[in-house]
């Protein structure tokens, strides 16, 4: 139902040129202090965005964002210690 989406962390020189960034993908956030950028796009396009975003003349890096791969489901095997705490 739902297409596999991946984020893409674009080093960026110039801020207002990054707003040009939407016509690739989903632009999430621009950071102006940091000039970076956060763009959303489907999975099935990440070779070929990479290589397209590190062509455009106002992009100095573009990394993978490993958000969607880091665990969150956690499980609690650790005796609840509320007990210790009470008066």
């Amino acid at each position: 139902m739902f297409r596999d989406r991946i984020g893409f962390i674009v080093w960026i020189n110039d801020v207002k040129a990054a707003r040009n960034l939407e016509k690739y993908g989903h632009l999430h956030y621009i950071s102006r202090r940091l000039h970076y950028a956060v763009l959303y796009a489907y999975a099935e396009q990440e070779e070929e965005l990479a290589k397209t975003l590190m062509r455009l003349p106002y992009v100095r890096k573009v990394e993978r964002s490993y958000r969607n791969e880091i665990r969150t489901e956690y499980n609690h095997n650790v005796p609840d210690q509320t007990r210790f705490y009470t008066f």
